[in-house]
């Protein structure tokens, strides 16, 4: 059965006396249909639980495992052996495809990452103790084994850990008619691929052929004649997050991937380069909020804590700054209370301001649209931006106060806060990402923590400190 096939067939599922749906209009699959899999599997009649899974494509397989509670697990998976393949398991979210791990002998691991793909079987083995790592590796086949040692050794994130070793290869002095011949006979081909690669003597590569391109051309043509010389090159050792905007500047469906002396080691193909793109722009939005770089709702309570007390922690400090500042003018708010009800709004909003800021920052800067050739130019379009925002909002308070308190005096000082800070926030949220950036930090790391300070502080300090000086609470 071909995969499309496959998940045709997984829309739907006799559950009982009647044909219902397996998968919602979004293709999730239906709360209904989970509680039906998992109270046979409670029930002990594995092999309804077995019928109802069976038709699933293994991504499907992966959600439902996942959508059970922790405790249920161990027992579907079980009910599920004959299901649960190498494909589930790569699908699976890294927390639970770690608990499953656990609870597998170190055999059953090594022949399940026998029968993967070298980046798929790295993924699984690279977050296992080394103990158990070495225990695992002890079991795979000789190949096997060496391609995923020689994986584990490049950097965490790298092209070399998420490359598949095997790829078609061939010489340039080759005939058309001899590559299909080769393609048919050769085992050990990735299942999937797109290209072939041409190399030289030495390994090196020197162009590519589509299979379109082969398939196409006479038997007697030779492969130099027909590759495309020009091929975008992945050195082995550039970081994941490089090589998936290489892809997408490119365009790119496939990419060799070269060691340091330019051998051919390797290639990535575009399906794992979503999974890349999907992993490090959740990382981003979860440093930007705070919640640590691998928040996930099924992590560990205690790794959840670990990851997210450090950031409110960060935060309390920043916020014990705002109350400094606050400090310094509690005479003024007894004298005139309404300051107090006020203040608040002043930092709120310039917060926003600041962080609408900074998420676009960093967003630029992750996708390379935000670099030194363009740097100032950014920070003046930012400025530019703040400016406009903070006379609109300026402008709206200021009358809103005047009308509602009746005190243009206090209308004019809160609008010229709120202006200042607004600007103060379009300086922050794009001066402080680059200025980490620069030093060669990760700028969604730490950069909120540092603009909420910078906005709350001087908001406080603008709104209390105008209203001071003009006498508003003397």
């Amino acid at each position: 059965m071909s995969e499309s096939e496959n998940i045709a067939t997984a829309t739907s599922v006799d559950l009982g006396s009647e044909n219902h749906a397996v998968m919602d209009e979004e293709d999730r699959l239906r709360p209904e249909f989970v509680e039906r899999v998992l109270d046979a599997v409670d029930a002990g009649d594995d092999e309804t639980a077995r019928e109802l899974v069976g038709p699933l494509h293994p991504a499907d397989v992966a959600d439902l495992i996942e959508l059970a509670r922790r405790d249920e697990r161990e027992g579907l998976v079980k009910a599920l052996a004959g299901i649960i393949s190498p494909d589930v398991l790569a699908e699976l979210n890294d927390h639970v495809r770690e608990d499953l791990i656990d609870e597998m002998e170190p055999q059953q691991v090594a022949d399940l990452a026998g029968q993967m793909e070298t980046d798929d079987a790295v993924a699984l083995i690279e977050d296992l103790d080394k103990d158990e790592q070495q225990a695992v590796l002890e079991k795979m086949e000789p190949d096997d084994r060496a391609a995923v040692e020689e994986a584990l050794s490049y950097p965490e994130e790298s092209a070399g850990r998420v490359m598949q070793r095997d790829l078609c290869a061939v010489p340039a002095h080759w005939k058309v008619g001899q590559v299909i011949d080769y393609l048919r006979q050769e085992k050990d081909l990735p299942d999937d691929f797109w290209e072939v690669f041409v190399v030289s003597p030495d390994h090196h590569p020197v162009g590519t052929c589509k299979l379109s391109n082969i398939l196409r051309s006479p038997r007697s043509t030779l492969v130099g004649d027909i590759m495309a010389k020009e091929q975008t090159l992945i050195p082995v050792d550039m970081d994941q997050e490089d090589v998936a905007l290489r892809f997408q500047k490119y365009a790119l469906v496939s990419a060799a991937v070269v060691d340091e002396s330019g051998r051919l080691v390797g290639m990535i193909t575009v399906d794992d380069i979503i999974h890349i793109i999907q992993e490090e722009a959740s990382e981003d939005v979860l440093l930007l909020s705070g919640a640590g770089d691998e928040g996930d709702i099924n992590e560990p309570v205690t790794e959840s804590y670990k990851s997210r007390v450090r950031w409110l922690v960060a935060n309390l400090l920043t916020a014990l700054v705002a109350a400094f500042v606050i400090r310094q003018f509690e005479h003024s708010i007894e004298r005139m209370a309404v300051l107090a009800v006020l203040m608040p709004i002043v930092a709120g909003v310039g917060g926003n301001a600041g962080t609408q800021t900074l998420a676009v920052t960093v967003r630029a800067i992750a996708t390379n649209q935000l670099t030194s050739s363009n740097r100032w130019r950014a920070v003046g379009r930012e400025i530019r931006v703040a400016l406009l925002n903070g006379l609109t909002i300026a402008v709206l308070i200021g009358v809103g106060v005047t009308l509602v308190l009746g005190s243009s005096g206090l209308g004019a000082v809160i609008a010229a806060a709120m202006l200042f800070n607004i600007m103060v926030a379009g300086l922050a949220g794009v001066l402080i990402p680059l200025t980490l950036e620069r030093f060669g930090a990760d700028p969604a790391v730490a950069s909120s923590v540092f603009v909420t300070m910078m906005t709350d502080s001087i908001g406080f300090l603008a709104f209390l400190g105008l209203a001071t000086a003009v006498g508003l609470a003397g």
